[in-house]
């Protein structure tokens, strides 16, 4: 077992390092900081638990309505 690198939308958040027998999260974003030192049994448990995390905190945004962002954009 080695340390793999953790990516959402393509972007690295953290890493997962052996420890103990298992995988230990090393948040490297601010955004991931909730999972930092948890431990998971494999690199697709971390990487889940990311997604769960990111939709968690997944917020619409209120963008404008603008010449250039019509008003249906705005709602979406």
């Amino acid at each position: 077992m080695s340390k793999q690198v953790i990516e959402f939308a393509g972007e690295a958040v953290g890493v997962v390092v052996p420890d103990a027998g298992r995988l230990k999260f090393v948040a490297v974003k601010y955004h991931v900081w909730d999972l930092d030192s948890r431990h998971f049994r494999s690199a697709d448990e971390a990487r889940a638990a990311v997604r769960q995390l990111m939709v968690s905190q997944r917020s619409p945004l209120s963008i404008p309505a603008s010449p250039v962002t019509p008003a249906t954009y705005a709602a979406a």
